[in-house]
């Protein structure tokens, strides 16, 4: 049976809600860009904040691969005012830019300040006041790299985003299945499913709020949504046969879906607020994968009705459907940049399968990854970067590349095999 086949066909799902412990996760800058920019993010002043906001922030602009940051074991100085940052000593180290912050207790609160300078200018370049709970103070410092991110790189940051991903470990006989949310940094780790059969196809709603996936937990397949702050479900889809491959809709009303309740698999329409459902393909080769453009007026979904995998477009309406990719053997499991002017996916030759990014207009593809089992893209919220899984061996791990291939990482974990990436829209 060809890849495409399994992954259309993988069964089994069964859920309990329960506590248990989960892998750790830790990030390696595999590949980073060579000009670098130089960075010092001083240690905040702190009353008493249980957290190193600046390690945080420190340790963000790092995992991008377009900052480095200065240790501060070699800072000559530790400013937490204006007035007090020497400008030409942080020119003799090389450094473009310098962040300062100080945190103040207030009760059951932390105020947070901070500026970021140009050390060639002696410029304020940003300057923020925030006040945080302690419980908050992480996500804090994930705000402040974004806004420094955007200020320096003219594009939003993705480091308050979350990233959704299945996780197996192996006791003897017994297999632990979990879906996971985390930070993008991979804190805050939390199983949101925990199933001893595989889990499914995890997809995030527009507004990050909920999560869509497959159970067979009564031994048929079903499409369930998750509220992530009440853990309420609702069970969506449960037709015979597969019920598989859920995106959810740009306005969060819809899902597409890959049904085979008429025969062979084909992509759907289901409202979820009526419940209905609206054939999309009428094909009898495997239609599967759907994914909506930012738009909304169009469905990528693949196929294997020309022989081999490739992407085809419909209308999400209905029409016409045209094939869309025909460099490479195999092109798969699509996702849309978040502007629409990209469509990552899994591309194939001869068995060899890396992340590619495609052109909409010129349908150009860049292979990005090097394989050679490379699948599962998922598209960061200001599309810069591309969430995958990857395979070494037996083990299953998360890889991130940047659109332009210069910068790679790899997410660790300690214990467990981990696939099906997606990274929170926002």
């Amino acid at each position: 049976m060809n890849v495409f086949k399994k992954l259309v066909l993988v069964s089994a799902i069964s859920l309990c809600f329960a506590p248990l412990s989960y892998a750790e996760m830790s990030i390696e800058i595999t590949e980073g860009v060579e000009s670098a920019t130089p960075i010092a993010i001083v240690p905040f002043a702190s009353q008493g904040a249980p957290l190193d906001l600046n390690s945080v922030v420190s340790s963000d602009l790092a995992r991008s691969g377009y900052f480095k940051p200065l240790s501060p074991q070699n800072m000559p100085s530790r400013p937490s005012t204006a007035d007090e940052i020497r400008f030409p000593e942080w020119r003799g180290l090389g450094q473009n830019y310098i962040v300062i912050g100080r945190v103040q207790s207030n009760g059951a609160q932390y105020n947070i300040e901070f500026e970021l300078f140009d050390v060639a200018k002696g410029e304020s370049l940003l300057g923020y006041r925030m006040s945080s709970s302690t419980a908050d103070l992480r996500k804090t410092a994930h705000h402040i790299s974004d806004l420094i991110y955007e200020r320096l790189m003219g594009k939003k940051g993705v480091f308050s985003g979350r990233i959704a991903y299945i996780t197996s470990t192996r006791q003897g006989t017994q297999s632990t299945h979990q879906l996971m949310v985390a930070d993008a940094d991979g804190a805050n780790a939390k199983a949101i499913a925990i199933s001893p059969e595989p889990l499914m196809s995890p997809a995030w709603s527009p507004d990050a709020a909920r999560i869509a996936y497959v159970s067979f937990e009564k031994k048929s397949a079903a499409i369930y949504t998750q509220i992530l702050a009440t853990g309420q479900r609702e069970r969506v889809a449960e037709f015979p046969g597969i019920n598989g491959a859920p995106a959810w809709s740009p306005d969060g009303t819809k899902l597409a879906v890959t049904l085979s309740k008429d025969g062979s698999p084909d992509i759907y329409i289901l409202d979820l607020g009526s419940r209905n459902v609206t054939k999309l393909t009428k094909n009898r080769a495997i239609d599967t994968e759907p994914t909506w453009s930012p738009d909304g007026r169009n469905i990528v979904f693949t196929s294997d009705r020309g022989g081999k995998p490739q992407l085809y477009v419909i209308p999400s309406q209905g029409g016409e459907e045209r094939r869309i990719t025909f460099s490479g053997s195999y092109n798969a499991r699509a996702s849309f940049s978040p502007d629409g002017r990209y469509i990552t996916m899994v591309h194939g030759n001869g068995g060899d399968y890396r992340i590619g990014v495609m052109d909409v207009n010129s349908k150009s593809i860049s292979v990005l990854t090097s394989g050679p089992l490379d699948e599962s893209p998922s598209f960061a919220p200001n599309g810069s970067m591309v969430l995958y899984a990857s395979r070494k061996g037996s083990t299953g791990y998360l890889s991130a590349v940047s659109i332009d291939g210069k910068m790679q990482q790899k997410l660790v974990f300690d214990s467990a095999e981990v696939r099906e990436p997606a990274w929170s829209p926002k």
